[in-house]
């Protein structure tokens, strides 16, 4: 059974444009990256070093849900160890909020920070 997608419908003069779930999860995610002190994001609530995501899986870190033009985003994020754990999570949700707004012109009106772990910089981590 093939999953049915959400997407974020804006009406224009010539037509329509739709953008689905996974491209704001994209975007939410790249977003993420770029936040000093975030080390990562991880599938699921439990910190495991396995359930890490690398590049090509980041967005399944975040989830998306759409209702009608309300973006919902929820990301499980794991920080950098020696880090201000809620200034993290406070400059993540900005910058998930503000990226979304500036690429789909839609706010979401709400972004959920599970922070899942505390992890060493990788630096760090092979002294």
């Amino acid at each position: 059974m093939a999953e049915t997608k959400e997407y974020l419908v804006q009406a224009q003069e010539s037509g329509s444009i739709l953008i689905s779930e996974e491209v704001i999860a994209s975007i939410a995610a790249l977003a993420v990256r770029e936040v000093e002190g975030v080390y990562g994001l991880s599938s699921s609530t439990n910190f495991d070093i396995a359930n890490m995501l690398g590049k090509k899986n980041l967005r399944k870190g975040i989830r998306v849900s759409l209702n009608g033009d309300e973006i919902s985003i929820a990301c499980n994020l794991i920080v950098k160890m020696g880090t201000a754990v809620m200034t993290v999570a406070k400059n993540v949700q900005e910058a998930i909020a503000d990226e979304v707004a500036s690429m789909t012109g839609t706010r979401p009106v709400r972004v959920n920070v599970n922070v899942c772990g505390v992890a060493l910089p990788k630096s760090a981590a092979n002294k």
